[in-house]
């Protein structure tokens, strides 16, 4: 063979290689063509595909509504907090700017300490995000719910990756305080639309739960195009819907009432350890709730309940003596009741069963105006048959409005039963056993008494404001009903019940609830417990439901109270009858009811204030003391040069008056318990810088009492 023909054979190779190559090159040149003409590349269209790689979508949250008062006073609002995310991914980064954390030691050390938690803790969970390759992590507890300054704090330290995600949670800032009327909404998280986690505050019970619609507002979005880096690319289109807030709601609460409302109860509580308790106040002029308070009851930031019923609408139960009342209504108004008529008190037979009065062995014959008064089992039952039978009975009930919705706007409101038919059931419903009722049926109809026969639709709602707007879309007008009873039916019933709290008699019912001056009149009522296992009573001094419904003043009432306590330790009367009357005063000096009686009294619960700047220390606070009112002297002076609450402001007995004075503002007054108003004003008045942390009191202070503050920032905690 020659060397040409091997030279030959040699070059095959090379050339089977290039021709490969050669035809890679145009099906890669096909393709780019293909990709570069082509809309749709595996059905998929690349223009929306790489606009969506690029688009950011993010949710503009709308703000739930605030709660109020009847005076504007803050009762459920929302409040910002934020959640504290590493970014792990160096690709956030550029060669200019570190936007990851790079230095994992450094960040967790400073961020243990400002958080005041363990720093190998927080190394390690940023350590195993980076090894599993993770673009973000949070902290879990530890990094939830950061308030504003400690956010500030956290960013003050400049940490390359450190960022924070802004949430809103919803804050009560009276705590345990009309907490069934409120009710609650916590944070959920689900998936959006598009399967993105997301977080919603939803109402959970009470207001919150039943106008959840109108507080939560409707979210809006923003869409915008950003580049690799996370930034908004300039000049390209953005997309923006603004979220609508949610409606503002006033109650008809006036946050005074309940509070005299909520201590009474409390005090029950304490003293008496019942199942349950309870005290509602109504306006008798136009229906509108005052207060509700009820035990056991919870703190809607905690969220620690035991029941998740409303007592003032949910709870129904054998209300007793209290319902001789329509009783007897029903057998003035049919114009047949004699109550000059005598009966033989003691006991009854109906049927086969005895109906006993209270005391056992009754009081000999006396009138059925005494009867009521005595509040006779015996009375009111022989009244059935002989001035009224069972089906008037029952249509007088339904027609005061047992039995039935009352119309509140509150949700669940039950209807109690009114399932009586044989005659011991007609007697025994007579004096309120045997049947259910609920105590905003009670209050509706007391309102009957109050108005000359015309009952009024309890309220808890006042109004709803659209703050996107500043339009009011709802306000509450005053319902009445038509006359349902005649007004000489009215008269007597008044007189009726004014004899069982002020009658001179010492066997009268309601002379626990006497209050010399204010006019109460009202009814006493005491219920056996239906067994519902034994299918009888249950017996024993303390298993009875006490209750009180009662109006004042008696000719021109404007106040209507019921109040229950089911199984307190104590059997008797006066586990009601004490705190009532003290709530009765409470409220009367507060809205001025009685000016002549008050005028001289030293326990007025209310003053307007006047202006206090120029006097002298000592006299300010004698002017203050006789009305039990507190002050707190801030410096060391003899001259006020200024206060707080301000002039024409109303305080309570209970409450505090600052008053400043023209010495020495150097030291660090005691800030534990006030409320967060009240240490911003004085630390704000003092001239002190500070920091606030957290919502509700005071429980820390960094510089104690008494030391002198200086240019230090005073770091206040609440809780």
């Amino acid at each position: 063979m020659t060397k040409k023909k091997a030279k030959n054979v040699e070059w095959k190779t090379p050339r089977k290689i290039f021709l490969v190559f050669l035809f890679l090159m145009f099906v890669l040149f096909g393709r780019y063509c293909y990709l570069a003409i082509s809309p749709t590349i595996n059905g998929r269209n690349m223009k929306v595909f790489a606009a969506n790689r690029n688009t950011v979508s993010k949710v503009l949250t709308a703000k739930r509504g605030t709660i109020y008062d009847m005076s504007g006073n803050v009762l459920a609002q929302n409040v910002t907090s934020y959640t504290l995310i590493a970014y792990l991914d160096p690709s956030r980064s550029t060669k200019t700017q570190i936007n990851h954390v790079k230095d994992i030691p450094t960040t967790a050390k400073a961020l243990a300490k400002a958080l005041n938690t363990d720093e190998k803790t927080i190394q390690e969970k940023l350590q195993k995000g980076k090894e599993e390759g993770k673009y973000q992590i949070e902290f879990g507890p530890a990094g939830k719910n950061i308030t504003e300054i400690k956010k500030d704090e956290i960013e003050k330290l400049n940490l390359p990756g450190i960022d924070f995600e802004e949430s809103y949670k919803r804050y009560y800032p009276n705590g345990d305080f009309a907490s069934y009327i409120l009710g609650y909404a916590k944070t959920n998280e689900y998936y959006d639309k598009n399967g993105k986690l997301t977080t919603s505050i939803d109402g959970e019970l009470g207001i919150e739960a039943k106008f959840d619609d109108e507080l939560k507002g409707t979210d809006g979005y923003l869409t915008y195009q950003q580049d690799r880096f996370g930034y908004k690319i300039p000049d390209t289109k953005e997309e923006r819907i603004d979220a609508l807030d949610g409606k503002d709601i006033y109650l008809t609460l006036d946050s005074s009432i309940q509070r005299f409302a909520e201590t009474e109860v409390q005090n029950i509580n304490s003293k008496y350890k019942p199942q349950w308790s309870l005290i509602a106040v109504m306006d008798a002029k136009t229906g509108d709730i005052l207060a509700s308070s009820s035990t056991p009851s919870f703190n809607p930031n905690l969220r620690n309940i035991t029941s998740y019923e409303n007592p003032l609408v949910s709870n129904a139960f054998e209300p007793g003596s209290t319902m001789k009342i329509y009783t007897y209504m029903c057998a003035i108004d049919k114009g047949t009741y004699n109550g000059a008529e005598t009966f033989k008190s003691g006991s009854i037979q109906v049927a086969d069963a005895t109906i006993r009065d209270w005391n056992n062995t009754g009081w000999g014959n006396i009138t059925y105006d005494k009867g009521f008064e005595y509040s006779s089992n015996v009375g009111v039952s022989s009244m059935i048959n002989h001035f009224i039978d069972r089906d008037e009975l029952k249509s007088c009930f339904k027609k005061y409005g047992f039995a039935t919705s009352t119309g509140i706007d509150l949700a669940r409101e039950q209807t109690g039963n009114l399932g009586f038919k044989y005659p011991v059931e007609v007697a025994n419903a007579a004096f309120g056993q045997g049947i259910t009722t609920t105590a905003i049926q009670h209050l509706k109809a007391l309102s009957m008494i109050a108005n000359d026969g015309q009952e009024l639709t309890p309220h808890i709602v006042s109004k709803i404001v659209d703050p996107n707007t500043g339009k009011t879309t709802y306000k509450r007008k005053i319902e009445k009903t038509e006359k349902l009873v005649k007004q000489t039916t009215i008269d007597k019933i008044k007189d009726l019940m004014d004899q069982v709290v002020n009658s001179t008699d010492p066997e009268a019912t309601g002379k626990r609830y006497h209050i010399d001056g204010y006019d109460v009149i009202g009814k006493t009522g005491t219920s056996q417990i239906y067994n519902e296992k034994t299918g009888g009573y249950l017996t024993g001094d303390t298993n009875y439901i006490y209750s009180f419904a009662g109006m004042y003043p008696k000719d021109n009432p404007e106040i209507i109270i019921y109040a229950a306590v089911k199984q307190p330790n104590v059997g008797s009367s006066k586990v009601l009858s004490d705190s009532i009357t003290s709530l009765m005063k409470n409220i009367a000096k507060y809205k001025n009811m009685f000016e002549d009686t008050n005028k001289n009294n030293s326990s007025v619960t209310s003053l307007k204030l006047d202006s206090y700047i120029n006097q002298k220390v000592t006299d300010v606070q004698n002017t203050l003391n006789k009305y039990n009112i507190k002050t707190t002297i801030i410096g060391s002076g003899d001259k006020i040069i200024d206060q707080y609450p301000n002039k024409g402001e109303t305080v309570l007995s209970f409450d505090k008056v600052f008053l400043i004075t023209n010495g020495d503002q150097g030291k660090m007054p005691n800030l534990i318990g006030y409320s967060r108003s009240d240490a911003i004003y004085l630390m704000q008045t003092l001239g002190y810088k500070y920091e606030l942390e957290g919502y509700g009191k005071v429980t820390n202070q960094s510089i104690k009492a008494g030391d002198l503050v200086g240019n230090q920032t005073i770091k206040i905690t609440l809780g």
